[in-house]
């Protein structure tokens, strides 16, 4: 299977994973066919993209920025990465989702929080955090 395929497939299933984290109902089977099928599915197929490819880019590697853009001039080590974000936001997302709901969040509240995670990680993580800190600081203190 070509970058370009794989890309495209890995996207539309995570982008599946994310529109029924944000829409539908948050059954237990659901969350579980999103965390261990799509994220499952994601993470194999990033394992399949790393083994294969990396270590075949002469020059790549992490210990400086020039190797690491030299990895990502290859195109299936590209999609490793995005593969790898893809996995992890997806990942993170429905951890935030847990968390938000047993913390009562209605799901209007939750679905920026879920959206900027889709679209920017981290700064999603944050938004919840800073979320969480905010209802903190605002709960009556106990005597």
């Amino acid at each position: 299977m070509n970058p370009d395929t794989v890309f495209s497939l890995a996207s539309s299933a995570a982008m599946t994973g994310w529109l029924l984290l944000i829409l539908a109902p948050r059954w237990g089977a659901l969350i579980g066919f999103i965390r261990f099928g799509l994220i499952g599915a994601l993470s194999l197929t990033y394992a399949v993209l790393v083994f294969v490819y990396f270590f075949r880019v002469e020059g790549g590697g992490f210990g400086s920025i020039a190797e690491v853009r030299v990895l990502f001039m290859s195109d299936p080590v590209l999609v490793a990465g995005w593969v790898h974000y893809l996995a992890f936001d997806l990942f993170i997302g429905t951890w935030i989702a847990g968390e938000a709901d047993k913390r009562g969040y209605n799901r209007l509240l939750q679905a920026p929080m879920l959206v900027a995670t889709f679209m920017f990680g981290p700064l999603g993580l944050l938004l919840f955090y800073l979320t969480r800190a905010t209802e903190a600081a605002l709960e009556p203190r106990k005597a």
